[in-house]
Parts: C-alpha cells; structure tokens; sequence
C-alpha cells in the first residue's frame, strides 16, 4: 500500500465519521456472521425446521417435524454414502443447544452419527454429551425401511435421555437471531429516518422554489417597467429632436434655443449611456434594475421639462414673427 494512500484512509478513520463507519461496518459484519448469512444450504435449514432431508431421500419431511415437534433434537437425513461428520459441523451453530443425529441409509441398516451440542460440552458436560450420542440412535435399524417409525424410535431415546437428566429439558425454540432484529430495527429506523429526511427535504425545496419563483416574478415585473419606462424615454427623445432641429437653425437668433441644444445634446448622451447598462443589466439583479428604473425615471423627468420648455419657446417665436411684420404696415 502506497503512502498517500495510508495517508488518505488515516485521514478517513481517524475522524468521528470515519469511526462511526468502521463501527457499522463491523456490526454488519457482525450481524451477518451470527444472522446466517454465511451458512450452507443444511445449516439455513436447519434454523428454521427440525428435520432436513438431503435431495433424492423420500422422507415426508412435515411428518417427520410433527413427530420431533419442539424437542431439542435435529435429525439430518442425508444421501448414502455421505461424510456423515461434515454433516455435523455444518450445523454446529444453526443447531446450537440441540442433539444432532446424521442418518444415512446403508443397506438393510442406518448408519448415524451423533452430536450433542449441548452447553459446556467441551467441559463439564462432556460425558452426558457422549452418551446422548451414543444413545440416542439405538434401535434405528430396526426400521430402516420406515424412516417415520425410526424417527419414533429417536425421539422415546431422546425423552429417556431427558428423564435421566442426561439432556437439558425444555422446548426448542426458533426465533431471529439478535443480529436480525438489529438489522430489522436498523432498517425500521432507515426508512422512518429516510422518509423524514424526504419530506423535511421536499418541503425546504418547496419553499425554496416558490422564493425563487416569486424573485423571478418580481424581476420579471423589473424588468418590464425598466422596458417600458425605457420606451417612453425614447419616444420623449424621438420628439425633442424635431425640437433641436429647429433649435439648431434659429441658435443664432434666440439664445434660448442654444440653451436648449446643449441640454439636448447631454440628455441624449446620458440616455445612450443608460442604454448600454439597460441592455447589459442582469434581469436577476433586483436593486440593479430597480437603480435605473430611477435613472429612467430621471431622465424622463428632464425630457419632459425640456419638452415644456421648447413647446414654450416654439409657441413664442410667431408671435415675434408676427410682431415684426406688423410694424412695417403701421408706419
């Protein structure tokens, strides 16, 4: 392994999240190892049933369990010929507690292999579980070609067993294991904790997209009365022109008119200035759209003074006019 890559998980697992994944990698690791999830075919039968029937043996497999019922007492009915010991080992933890008997028919006679799987059996129980193996196979052959009787025939050796106090009595009991109902609370909590996060998540993007939707709205609304604020601006500056047209012709003549070019000339310079940051403004922008609606505003503000103004000064001019050309008449 590469130093950086030593160096990237140091990084990883030397955190608090890093922590809280190898914990859970290895509850899960846990909960697979004593849930099953590694068991052969016979042991995952073996947790839930009492009797297992190898393929190609003719067993009626739920009277056999009627006959057991809830003893403490497994029977393997494997194939001829079978390592009858593999059997035994494969359902050392499945059948933990349990007295295992592994049958395979042999002729005109069983042959059986016994395990009692039994608390301390390593240890102070060693003897009785050496005897419950021996024991409780006798008299099996008798019945080789009834399996359903020989199993009757295990189940009294068992009982004796039981009675002589060389067995544990009590009930066998199947049930999940511990890891099981850890994954099961563990998937319970992810899907309620799932959902939450879903609907909490889906209600914040709600709200989010109805403010996102309102703010494009209103900068839509913006956006429009810029433009149209911008349009009557241009309509006030397409009719001064007609205005400084004339201006320009009789500057000569009455200084207001020149006065009144100058002012033109720099309104139109300030709305083609104007015009460019209109064009170029960001519609999302919503204080930059509202700072030249103002600015249109101003504009047209000094548009329309000008526009009273030249009207004034254009509606004075013929009565000068005419006020010239009568003086010559009178005389």
């Amino acid at each position: 392994m590469s130093q950086s890559v030593r160096r990237r998980l140091a990084d990883l697992f030397g955190t608090p999240f890093g922590v809280a994944v190898l914990a859970c990698l290895a509850l899960a690791g846990w909960a697979l190892w004593t849930g099953g999830a590694l068991d052969g075919p016979v042991a995952r039968h073996v947790r839930a049933s009492s009797v297992y029937v190898a393929p190609g043996v003719e067993l009626d497999r739920a009277a056999a369990e009627r006959i057991i019922g809830n003893r403490r007492l497994v029977v393997l009915m494997l194939a001829p010929g079978a390592d009858l010991r593999q059997g035994c080992r494969q359902v050392e933890r499945a059948a933990d507690g349990t007295v295992v008997l592994v049958m395979s028919r042999d002729g005109d006679e069983y042959d059986t292999y016994g395990c009692a799987l039994l608390p301390g059996r390593d240890d102070g129980n060693f003897g009785r579980a050496f005897v419950a193996e021996m024991a409780v196979s006798r008299g099996v052959d008798t019945f080789a070609d009834r399996p359903l009787e020989a199993l009757k025939v295990v189940t009294v050796n068992y009982d004796l067993l039981v009675k002589a106090g060389t067995v544990p009595d009590g009930a066998r009991t199947i049930s999940p294991s511990l890891p099981r109902f850890l994954l099961a609370a563990a998937a319970i909590v992810a899907v309620v904790a799932g959902a939450t996060v879903l609907y909490v998540g889906g209600r914040r993007a709600g709200r989010l997209a109805d403010a996102r939707r309102r703010r494009r709205d209103d900068s839509a609304d913006a956006r429009s009365a810029l433009s149209a604020a911008a349009a009557v601006l241009a309509q006030q500056i397409i009719d001064l022109d007609r205005w400084y047209a004339m201006a320009e012709r009789q500057a000569h003549v009455d200084g207001a008119k020149e006065t009144f070019g100058r002012k033109y000339l720099t309104l139109t310079s300030d709305y083609a200035a104007l015009l460019e940051r209109v064009t170029a403004v960001d519609a999302d922008d919503e204080d930059a759209v509202r700072r030249l609606v103002e600015r249109v505003d101003a504009l047209s503000g000094r548009a329309s003074a000008l526009t009273g103004s030249a009207t004034e000064n254009g509606a004075r001019r013929p009565k000068s006019a005419r006020g010239a050309g009568a003086r010559p008449s009178g005389d």
